[in-house]
């Protein structure tokens, strides 16, 4: 008999929708797109042909509907890798566990989860107003470090390389690398930039930002930019895609992360209308995953 899940692990509240999304399985559609902004959720669904159910809760604004035959559902993470905690297991649960016994279902869902967020760029040649797809999320968040993740050789030396050439374990922690899903990663291709995007816990200090406080490493951004890997670089930082793609390999579902570059750390420059550039990267994203 499959085990359990007790009431205080995985909570589900008086109308039989899990905790923070507050979301039943039944509102959820299998490919999803995550914004880490709850103001972005209509601006995504302002494109949809018809909206069957929209749902807001704390910072977690859900709004599934359909464009032509394809079901889509937009929900809003908050900002963060402790918010993605949340977001990825929640969503899971909705697809992979039976509310009314608790236990995993035998046979398990595959969602498609793709990140359409703002970054800054980490390498002169990919300008503001441009786009990344990342190849891979690399977490400098410590989040995937509370679960067991195993890397495949190439991604064990890409971290080594990684750690020698920042020291970032002896000082901050020890770095985490997961790639894109392949299957959803292939549609999105041209038009993007291509690279490893690196997760941040924060905004400030963690992706090298001085305002009153000093930083243990002064030269991590600087470190960010130079480090190669064979053909491997990585192309810009944020706050969520490590923890989107590290959960969700391990759970079996397909991620990836699409960047509009509002800033470039090199160039010390930041977009005129970021807006403007988050609504073009939603409208193509959209067009894509339409179609599939």
């Amino acid at each position: 008999m499959m085990n359990r899940i007790a009431d205080s692990e995985l909570i589900i509240n008086s109308r039989g929708a899990v905790y923070h999304l507050d979301l039943k399985p039944e509102e959820l559609a299998n490919t999803i797109i995550t914004v880490g902004d709850p103001g972005r959720v209509p601006e995504v669904s302002a494109h949809f042909d018809s909206i069957e159910f929209t749902s807001q809760h704390r910072e977690f604004i859900t709004h599934t509907g359909f464009i032509g035959k394809k079901r889509i559902s937009v929900v809003s993470t908050g900002i963060g890798p402790d918010n993605i905690d949340i977001v990825l297991n929640e969503l899971d649960a909705l697809v992979n566990i039976d509310f009314t016994t608790r236990t995993i279902k035998p046979v398990l869902t595959h969602l498609t989860i793709i990140r359409v967020g703002t970054s800054g760029s980490l390498q002169a040649d990919i300008p503001v107003d441009s786009f990344v797809a990342s190849t891979h999320g690399l977490g400098i968040d410590n989040l995937l470090n509370f679960y067991r993740l195993e890397n495949n050789e190439e991604e064990k030396q890409l971290l080594q390389a990684f750690d020698t050439h920042t020291q970032i374990s002896q000082q901050i922690t020890a770095p985490y690398i997961t790639s894109a899903g392949p299957s959803i990663q292939k549609y999105f291709v041209d038009g993007f930039h291509q690279g490893i995007t690196v997760t941040c816990p924060g905004f400030y200090g963690p992706q090298g930002r001085v305002l009153r406080l000093g930083l243990t490493n002064p030269a991590l951004v600087d470190q960010l930019t130079s480090f190669r890997f064979g053909n491997h670089r990585i192309s810009n930082f944020e706050m969520e895609t490590s923890a989107i793609y590290g959960l969700g390999k391990l759970l079996g579902h397909q991620c990836l992360s699409l960047n509009a570059i509002v800033a470039n750390r090199v160039a010390k420059t930041f977009s005129k209308d970021s807006a403007a550039v988050v609504k073009r990267l939603i409208a193509k994203n959209l067009e894509i995953i339409a179609n599939q």
